[in-house]
């Protein structure tokens, strides 16, 4: 009555997503050869961005990585979206004169042909799931059959994480404004630095290994670094002087409580096992150490600290610095960057401030779209 082994029984693992396309692409090669790349891009609706996320290729090479651009100006990808509907491309020599830099990518990469699927969540797009073949005229209709099948699989998997993620966002947020009335982060600073901590994280992803999954990851994630100031009383974290010693040490509490609360969380909603939750807790934990042991909670030095951490920790300053508070006017730019500069190699990593300052004009075009009150 057992002798049957599921093919896909791996999907029920708690395992990347990069790593169940790939069993997934395995399987679909005994039936059909010639599909030589899946990959999926994600749709970042505030910005209106499409981001490069999971691919499994049959040689091993990659193809499109590290990639973002605005949909607005992919007119083909526009007309999907438009009609509501997948493309079959069987002879992409069609597109050889195109413009834009992902049709170049695609077509300098040898494929031949193929086969687009949108990704809904709700009726909300998502992002899009590719099919390519080096082959010419595959796409056929008793092949797009089993692609559509496999299609929608692939869109559930990844909705299902990345609505989790949003899911604990949410509830992070509701709680803090019922039960302390405030919010101790706009949520343009939030978007800010959450697009600063991908920037950097791009930047440094050949030399610390980061594929577009975990740069996802980085990015999802970073807003909730600071999920452990809800147990900080408002009396500290509203002062709007400078902290006494007790004080201080009270606030300190906030990064071992945010551990505290992120796996509380992941608990009670069941998401103990969600692909790279310990991205979260070292965030939530470790932002607030220093390259040279001076920072807290556990002192660590340079590597000992999670590189996400280091990420994140550059980008929350440096936009805490060009930010207006209460208390202060917002620095320029290039003040800001002398200052992490000046701190590089003690405080903040060096690697992550440089990645940052050699970014200028992304970083002025990440200020533009996310101001203060700007209603996005």
């Amino acid at each position: 009555m057992f002798d049957h082994q599921d093919a896909l029984d791996a999907l029920n693992q708690s395992i990347p997503i990069s790593e169940k396309l790939g069993l997934l692409h395995v399987f679909l090669r005994k039936k059909f050869g010639f599909i030589d790349r899946i990959a999926i891009a994600l749709h970042e609706e505030k910005s209106d961005t499409l981001k490069t996320f999971v691919y499994s290729n049959s040689n091993n090479e990659p193809t499109l990585v590290h990639y973002e651009s605005s949909l607005k100006d992919a007119s083909s990808l526009q007309e999907i979206l438009e009609k509501k509907r997948p493309r079959v491309v069987n002879d992409l020599a069609v597109f050889r004169a195109g413009s834009h830099q992902h049709t170049q990518i695609i077509e300098a990469s040898g494929f031949g042909s193929s086969y687009t699927m949108p990704m809904y969540s709700n009726d909300n797009f998502f992002g899009f799931l590719f099919f390519n073949s080096y082959c010419k005229d595959v796409f056929t209709e008793q092949v797009l059959h089993y692609l559509d099948l496999f299609g929608h699989l692939l869109s559930l998997t990844v909705i299902s994480e990345i609505s989790n993620i949003r899911t604990l966002m949410a509830s992070v947020k509701t709680a803090n404004d019922i039960v302390h009335h405030r919010d101790f982060e706009t949520g343009a600073h939030l978007d800010r630095m959450a697009n600063y901590s991908r920037l950097i994280a791009t930047h440094l992803a050949d030399k610390y290994q980061l594929n577009d999954e975990l740069i996802e990851h980085i990015f999802l994630f970073s807003p909730l670094h600071d999920i452990g100031k809800i147990s900080v009383a408002d009396s500290i974290l509203l002062k709007p002087g400078k902290l006494d010693e007790a004080q201080y040490e009270e606030m300190k509490k906030h990064t071992t409580k945010g551990r505290e609360i992120v796996d509380e969380l992941l608990g009670n909603f069941g998401l103990g096992n969600m692909g790279h939750v310990d991205i979260l807790r070292n965030i939530a934990q470790y932002h607030h150490e220093a390259v040279d042991g001076s920072g807290y909670p556990q002192g660590l030095k340079a590597h000992e600290i999670p590189v996400e951490a280091r990420i994140v920790a550059v980008a929350d300053v440096f936009d805490a610095l060009t930010s207006r508070r209460p208390y202060k006017e917002a620095w320029h730019n290039q003040e800001a960057f002398d200052h992490l500069l000046k701190l590089s190699g003690t405080i903040f990593d060096q690697d992550c401030v440089n990645a940052l300052v050699a970014q200028r004009d992304e970083i002025e075009r990440i200020q533009a779209h996310f101001r203060e009150n700007s209603g996005i």
